[in-house]
């Protein structure tokens, strides 16, 4: 094959060339970044889809939890639920034999729709009474968190301790409609 006018065949080969480098990144290049990125906005959408499906499933059991959680917070009223603090904090001490050394309460109030007590208590017993005493605070049906615990020997041989225990508890102020 002899090619008459060599001049002219540059000038296509080159056009062509030129032509194909234009497309590749202003036509291919684009449109695979978009595709791309439709690919994973999809993927995200498909995701959420199925997490919003899951939690319509589990609506009725989240609802009852947290008409659950609602109803054993404490009351708005700081006295009301200082004294209701206290009351559980001496009835889980009577039944698991640990001695109230001290409760010392104080109030946070970081949101327009709750409150938190945080209380510090001081106890005494054996290691199978503080661990009782705090395992009926967890597993009670208030609205407290045990935030610290410190445990310490009160005497020489370590059958008597002292616990050293931040709790908070909750108090919602505005019930949700």
């Amino acid at each position: 094959m002899k090619i008459e006018n060599r001049q002219q065949f540059l000038i296509v080969l080159t056009a062509i060339a030129f032509a194909l480098l234009v497309g590749n990144s202003l036509v291919y290049e684009p449109l695979t970044k978009l595709w791309s990125a439709r690919s994973a906005q999809i993927r995200d959408l498909r995701e959420k889809v199925k997490d919003g499906n899951a939690l319509i499933k589990l609506d009725a059991d989240i609802r009852s939890r947290w008409d659950n959680m609602q109803a054993n917070t404490l009351p708005a009223n700081p006295t009301l639920a200082e004294n209701q603090m206290l009351s559980a904090f001496n009835n889980w001490s009577r039944s698991s034999g640990a001695e109230i050394a001290s409760v010392t309460p104080q109030w946070k109030d970081d949101s327009t729709n709750y409150l938190t007590l945080n209380c510090r208590v001081e106890a005494t017993g054996t290691l199978g009474a503080l661990s009782q005493f705090i395992y009926q605070i967890e597993k009670g049906s208030m609205a407290l968190k045990p935030d610290s615990v410190e445990l310490s020997a009160h005497d020489p041989t370590g059958q008597t301790l002292t616990l050293g225990l931040q709790v908070s508890g909750l108090a919602l102020l505005q019930p949700n409609k």
